[in-house]
């Protein structure tokens, strides 16, 4: 391509070999070095050989009225990436250049994209804002973590997916994944694994998990049980008795009627976990909430049910329709490790003794039950308004995970038995999320093999070491887009890198000779 150049920065130097060989060129001269910081203390001068000195680039050729490209992605040593990319732009300015793009693989900061306190920093806006004053007047990323980001640019931003290079590897790879499940291991991540799902037209899943600290026997995960029509018999302390009070309905007209023409009494009962249940009757409804459509009840046979008093043809209109009934299935977390259901916790020792699963309910704590099932649906505001924070960073979730003080109870929506699943998330940083999502569909859905797929394989500390041991985990599918060390990819049989260079060397040729690059958004099928 006439009068274009392409600089490397220090982070991604094969990456950008890559590209330039993809478009029969080769990389601008550039040179990059540090000097030592120098420190002044009264009459002594001191010489610091700390490896963060000052940046230092000189621009090696010409770029008066070039079209030129910096490829900088985040590393390990992100805050000298940025000042190296920031530096190399301005110098690019200052040696007339007609127009500076900024190709960022993997855009830095991206997880500080909003306020999370009172007197946090927007840090991804900031970073938007000296690139700007730097002088970039494009910029070329994947898969920024939060799409709205792309508002705190002045200038033009292609946010390319590797979506398509990563259903291509599916689709070659992946035996029988027509069957397979696409699963995301929290909540803020459904719309990137349903839009995967929707691609490939396979079906979706979702791993959330619901915090509990131990000392307590309530849980939002019990009440969503409830909610949904699971009804389970009351239980029974010491003394034979039923821990169950009344609860009027006024919201029902009618009621079935028993052998003895009295209306059946609708009990909420108290579980081990102390969370409040239906023994009886229609399923309970709370604050307006009734038991979704597509969840069917499950009725035992002691229990009476509606259907019993239906005739022959009624029966069967009930029996089958079109309603496809939810799978869900639930696990608990100790540590970030699925452990078993008589796994002995805090919560149950000062229930009912170390192992017990009783639970001696009184009117008090019934009442609290109710009272958090309410506010479960109605969260406390926010101390920066609205309902908090619904979708916590990846960070975040890690150390919840690993605080040995809380116990959290794991859910996982959607059929994966037998079948391949898809855990699938932007970027895999720290393991303790995807080891509990992995465990989950293996030991509580009996998925049969599980590939860990993200675009930006940061893997801070051990956390690429920590997946390679899991054994729940069979693959792990991450881009270039991030530089892995060789050594770390040497060690990791199960670490696969996808290669981005054919998507961005596309992406600088259409930018450069002003072409739209929708195509680069398609799934092209083999």
């Amino acid at each position: 391509m006439r009068n274009t150049l392409i600089f490397s920065g220090t982070s991604c130097p094969a990456l950008t070999g890559k590209i330039c060989e993809n478009l029969g060129m080769a990389p601008a001269e550039a040179e990059l070095s540090q000097f030592s910081n120098v420190c002044y203390f009264g009459p002594v001068l001191a010489a610091s050989a700390s490896a963060s000195g000052e940046t230092s680039v000189r621009i090696l050729t010409s770029v008066r009225e070039k079209d030129v490209f910096v490829v900088q992605s985040g590393s390990p040593k992100i805050n000298d990436t940025i000042m190296e990319l920031l530096i190399m732009i301005s110098a690019c300015k200052g040696g007339s250049a007609n127009k500076i793009t900024a190709v960022l693989p993997y855009f830095p900061y991206s997880r500080q994209s909003k306020k999370k306190s009172h007197r946090g920093a927007i840090t991804a806006r900031m970073l938007a804002n000296l690139l700007h004053v730097a002088g970039v007047k494009h910029v070329i990323t994947v898969d920024l973590h939060a799409s709205q980001m792309q508002g705190f640019f002045k200038c033009p931003v292609d946010n390319l997916h590797a979506e398509p290079l990563i259903a291509r590897w599916i689709r070659r790879n992946v035996p029988n994944w027509k069957d397979a499940v696409v699963v995301s291991k929290n909540a803020g991540g459904t719309k990137r694994v349903t839009s995967l799902a929707d691609a490939l037209k396979l079906n979706f899943g979702i791993v959330t998990t619901d915090r509990r600290r131990a000392g307590t026997n309530m849980t939002a995960s019990m009440i969503m049980n409830q909610l949904d029509g699971f009804e389970e018999p009351p239980s029974v302390n010491g003394n034979g008795n039923r821990h169950s009070w009344a609860m009027s309905d006024d919201q029902d007209s009618t009621r079935s009627q028993d052998g003895n023409g009295a209306a059946p009494t609708r009990h909420i009962v108290a579980d081990s976990q102390g969370s409040p249940r239906s023994s009886h009757g229609p399923p309970l409804r709370t604050n307006g909430l009734t038991r979704s459509p597509f969840t069917r009840a499950l009725h035992t046979p002691s229990q009476t049910s509606p259907i019993d008093e239906l005739g022959e043809d009624e029966e069967e209109a009930q029996d089958y329709n079109d309603e496809r009934a939810q799978v869900v299935t639930h696990g608990r977390l100790v540590q970030g490790h699925i452990v078993p259901d008589d796994y002995p916790s805090g919560s149950q020792s000062e229930a009912g003794g170390e192992g017990s699963q009783s639970y001696q309910a009184t009117e008090a704590e019934d009442t609290m039950a109710m009272s958090h099932a309410s506010s479960f649906f109605a969260p406390e505001p926010h101390a920066l308004g609205g309902s908090g924070d619904a979708e916590p960073s990846s960070d975040e979730e890690d150390e919840k995970l690993q605080d040995p003080k809380l116990e959290h109870m794991i859910t996982l929506v959607g059929d994966v038995k037998n079948r391949f699943v898809l855990i699938v998330d932007d970027m895999i940083d720290k393991p303790s999320s995807w080891i509990a999502a992995a465990e989950t569909v293996v030991k509580r859905g009996h998925a049969k093999k599980v590939y860990c797929m993200a675009t930006h394989g940061v893997f801070g500390g051990d956390c690429l070491e920590q997946l390679q041991a899991c054994e729940c985990i069979d693959q792990i599918i991450v881009t270039n887009s991030f530089p892995i060390s060789e050594r770390k990819a040497r060690d990791a049989s199960k670490l696969v890198i996808l290669d981005l260079s054919f998507l961005l060397s596309e992406a600088i040729r259409r930018n450069h000779y002003g072409e739209s690059i929708s195509p680069l958004f398609q799934h092209i099928v083999d």
